[in-house]
């Protein structure tokens, strides 16, 4: 298992450009978690770049994520990997329940990547010198993000045992690492 194996299994099932991104966010924030807690950064930068990959042909619950684990485990994924992305389903807490770091980890930072990608496209200098206070007051706003279920990005953060405010802020951070291929180096122009 390595990464490149993982984007090309990636791009093979998913042409949404914004959908590769938001894989590719969820990627950057696992991996600093990772680096940041001790863990085996590969494997939690695969799950949150595949995380979604099977999202694009079979969206509907369950099917999304179970179709996508079964191709893993025909490519060979260990099960550790495909437990985590199976975890952040809600409707297969049962089934896969958040246990281990990374599944919380990987919930935790689903959500949120669209809330701040959301945000930092409507800024001038996007991404740059976004703030958790920015993200954290769009989030109040029920009109924007509409997609983005604040209540994911709360409870995640809290199951993970992070502050809200410091586990957005360490997304940002890690996003802005990438900046230039999430396309967030400059917002759209609009305002806060």
């Amino acid at each position: 298992m390595d990464r490149a194996d993982a984007y090309a299994l990636m791009t093979e099932y998913t042409q949404s450009d914004s959908l590769r991104k938001h894989m590719l966010a969820v990627e950057a924030a696992m991996r600093a978690y990772a680096r940041k807690l001790g863990e085996d950064e590969e494997t939690w930068g695969v799950v949150g770049l595949l995380h979604d990959f099977d999202y694009e042909r079979w969206p509907d619950p369950p099917d999304h994520p179970l179709k996508g684990s079964e191709i893993l485990r025909q490519r060979g994924y260990p099960e550790d990997v495909i437990t985590a992305i199976l975890s952040h389903a809600d409707y297969l807490a049962d089934r896969y329940p958040r246990v281990r770091p990374i599944e919380k980890a990987l919930y935790a930072c689903d959500e949120l990547a669209g809330l701040i990608t959301a945000t930092a496209l409507l800024r001038p200098n996007g991404i740059t010198d976004l703030t958790a206070s920015s993200v954290k007051k769009k989030m109040k706003s029920k009109g924007f993000a509409r997609g983005v279920k604040r209540e994911d990005v709360e409870r995640g953060a809290a199951d993970f045992g992070v502050d809200l405010t410091e586990h957005i802020q360490f997304e940002i951070d890690a996003m802005k690492g990438i900046a230039g291929e999430l396309g967030l180096e400059r917002g759209s122009g609009g305002e806060e």
